[in-house]
């Protein structure tokens, strides 16, 4: 059974992800684009350096291109924001990249991208799946990778180029140049060294990297850019004099950032910064999109400038397209993912890379000192996240629990009002909330809440974890 969740397909190796499975995935993406009329847009394959996605790009191109649909390849380990911009840039209705982003090393998967350089939306992959119950193996088209470069059906391309110039285009490199910066990057064995490090190199900052080698089973900690996994490159920032550190996921769309004293800067902060940055020192105007599980010092922000805050679903599809129908000017994810306006549709860990180094260069204020001036204009906003591992027979009981009777525990906190737009969200009269939701990429349920003060958004996390029993 092949089901997508908020990120695309993400699957075990050799349990589910297996060369059937990607054949079988491909044949009903061929079926999809055909049926929408799109055999002649042509479609783009890219990988990252995870076990087996480089077979499994090969997998997917033959099978796409046994059904009469020009595979542009990308043929080296590309980060997942270049393939999407080689989606956009090639005018192509769709694309993939192999890839389980920053799930643990034991998986991998296929995300599905849509013209413009974005994550499909749901009727696309529901579609897939419909397509995939009465797919057999016996109507998958196939053909020889080798034969099909010969004849001309896959063509190998190289969009590093092209990626990078745009990024330094929307970034000011002349203010970079000036400051001299010493920056440490930590790719988490993952795609963002080259593109990064070339960025960076490019404005004369000096830069060093960790973690830079190739490992499918990420130095064993999670691919993922957290306080916790971060912890090297927090350690030698200071020991060493670093201006900044910067972290990526395994496929480089999301990233994490250390400042000078080493401390962890919460995406959540992030978004933020970039938001004040974009309106008070660019003087850019437009609204701002986030999921429901990111800061709503987002909409402090946005109402003090007179612009709007739109909330959506966990998946950044949801972000993209509301920033498509509000002409938002940035987009994201508490979970390190964001867009800004004018690039690609999807989140872009190696831009927002630069636009950070930019910002600290135009303002001449360190991370520590941005975030103060941020807290002291807009307020204090701390998060709670955690991720809840329940018994597969407790799921009924939960959703039950949660959809079905729709029971809440006994807050301290006055509540004004409850969504079930994903998952269950409480909002309170003070301004804070709590979250519960099922996740669409591993078998979690994921808990957020965020208060004023941390020790509340953990007594709220806490709370919500006892009354769920789990």
């Amino acid at each position: 059974m092949i089901k997508f969740g908020t990120g695309g397909w993400r699957t075990i190796i050799g349990d589910e992800f297996i060369k059937t499975n990607v054949q079988l995935l491909g044949q009903s993406l061929a079926q999809h684009i055909i049926n929408e009329g799109a055999r002649d847009n042509g479609f783009v394959i890219g990988y990252d350096r995870r076990f087996l996605s480089d077979k499994g790009a090969i997998w997917l191109a033959e099978v796409i291109a046994a059904n009469g649909i020009k595979v542009y390849f990308i043929n080296k380990i590309a980060p997942t924001p270049l393939i999407m911009f080689a989606v956009k840039e090639l005018n192509c209705k769709f694309g993939a990249a192999i890839t389980a982003s920053h799930n643990p090393a034991e998986y991998n998967g296929v995300k599905i991208f849509t013209e413009g350089g974005r994550d499909a939306v749901k009727e696309i992959t529901d579609e897939m799946e419909i397509i995939l119950e009465d797919l057999t193996l016996e109507q998958v088209k196939s053909l020889d990778f080798e034969e099909g470069i010969k004849d001309g059906r896959i063509e190998i391309i190289n969009p590093f180029n092209n990626y990078i110039d745009k990024i330094i285009s929307m970034v000011d490199m002349n203010a970079i140049k000036s400051k001299n910066l010493k920056i440490l990057l930590d790719p988490m064995y993952g795609v963002s060294k080259t593109s990064l490090q070339t960025i960076l190199l490019t404005a004369r900052c000096e830069v060093e990297l960790i973690h830079d080698r190739h490992d499918t089973l990420f130095g064993g900690r999670l691919p993922s850019p957290t306080a916790v996994t971060l912890h090297r490159l927090r350690n030698t920032v200071v020991e060493k004099g670093f201006d900044l550190g910067i972290g990526t996921d395994g496929d480089a769309d999301r990233l994490g950032i250390i400042d000078e004293k080493g401390n962890f800067i919460h995406p959540n902060d992030i978004m933020a910064l970039l938001y004040y940055y974009l309106l008070k020192y660019k003087g850019w105007e437009g609204p701002v999109v986030r999921n429901l599980a990111t800061t709503h010092l987002l909409d402090n922000i946005a109402k003090a400038f007179g612009q709007e805050c739109h909330e959506v679903p966990v998946g950044f599809k949801w972000v993209s397209s509301k920033m498509e129908e509000t002409d938002a000017i940035i987009g994201g994810e508490s979970s390190g993912g964001l867009t800004i306006k004018g690039h690609i549709k999807g989140k872009d860990g190696i831009f927002a890379a630069s636009l950070l180094v930019e910002m600290i260069c135009v303002t001449g204020k360190l991370l520590s000192e941005l975030l103060e001036e941020i807290n002291e204009q807009f307020g204090y906003f701390k998060m709670a996240e955690e991720g809840f591992k329940f018994k597969t027979e407790d799921k009924d009981r939960l959703l039950n629990l949660l959809y079905e009777e729709k029971q809440l525990p006994k807050f301290e906190y006055e509540v004004e009002r409850v969504s079930y737009l994903d998952g269950i969200k409480v909002y309170f009269k003070n301004g804070g909330w709590i979250i519960a939701r099922f996740s669409g990429t591993e078998p979690l349920l994921r808990v957020f809440a965020e208060m004023d003060t941390l020790e509340k958004a953990e007594k709220l996390a806490v709370q919500m974890k006892d009354f769920l029993n789990i």
